[in-house]
């Protein structure tokens, strides 16, 4: 097939096999793709060599086309660092949904595209993933100030979950909390944005080592008031914060 250009490359920064961690495919063997950049930088971030310090190599369409189905895997998975801040991610997600591939995409949702994929998975930033005013990763503070500013784009929200149902693709709403009062915040964006079911909003306890019973309690708690999801890091109870997992 010739779908792409040869000459298309992304930065990646792994690639790797392992099962999927996160979401409503929790558990299911994955092939993942994680490119290196992102247009934010929380202060969380647990892949900060593809945010804060970027690394990797440039690598072409074309090959990781050729190592994902190489992998015999079903589901691939494309992450980062921000995947949809690239214009070969559309090509890539093409050519690998035309194999009969199932394509996961991981994006915080500040940007749109119009890409094929089966889930759109869309983990908004809250309040809480912005840079704290004396991080030392951010001297000056302008990043702390960009992601703010970059965080939460409405449009390109709403734009992603209609394109998803248009499509009759699933999509899920992944919101990382450390607190309580990240609810509050989470109904005000959900009230702002339409064409969602509870049934696609997840909540998911900021760390990276495995949650504590009472981090736990409160957000099962949430989730059983308002019919959401409670979602676990399973690569972390199990493997750890390592990569390639």
């Amino acid at each position: 097939m010739k779908e792409v250009n040869d000459q298309s490359e992304l930065p990646i920064a792994e690639t790797f096999s392992s099962i999927q961690g996160e979401g409503k495919l929790v558990g299911t063997p994955s092939f993942f793709i994680r490119v290196s950049g992102c247009n934010l930088r929380c202060t969380w971030c647990d892949t900060p060599y593809a945010s804060w310090s970027p690394e990797g190599q440039q690598r072409s369409v074309s090959s990781l086309i050729d190592e994902a189905v190489a992998s015999g895997l079903k589901h691939i998975v494309l992450t980062g660092g921000e995947p949809m801040i690239f214009d070969p991610i559309t090509p890539l997600c093409n050519s690998l949904h035309k194999r009969g591939l199932h394509v996961t995409i991981e994006t915080a949702g500040t940007v749109h595209r119009a890409v094929a994929c089966d889930l759109m998975s869309i983990s908004p930033k809250l309040a809480n993933s912005t840079p704290t005013e004396h991080d030392p990763r951010d001297p000056g503070g302008t990043w702390r100030r960009r992601h703010e500013a970059r965080r939460l784009n409405i449009d390109a929200l709403q734009r992603l979950i209609d394109d998803a149902r248009g499509a009759g693709r699933a999509f899920q709403l992944k919101f990382v909390v450390t607190g309580q009062e990240d609810v509050t915040e989470i109904d005000s964006l959900l009230d702002a944005l339409d064409n969602w079911s509870n049934h696609d909003v997840l909540l998911m306890p900021e760390g990276v080592t495995p949650p504590s019973q009472e981090q736990c309690a409160w957000i099962v708690r949430v989730c059983t008031q308002r019919g959401w999801r409670f979602c676990r890091r399973l690569h972390i109870d199990l493997f750890g914060n390592v990569r390639g997992t």
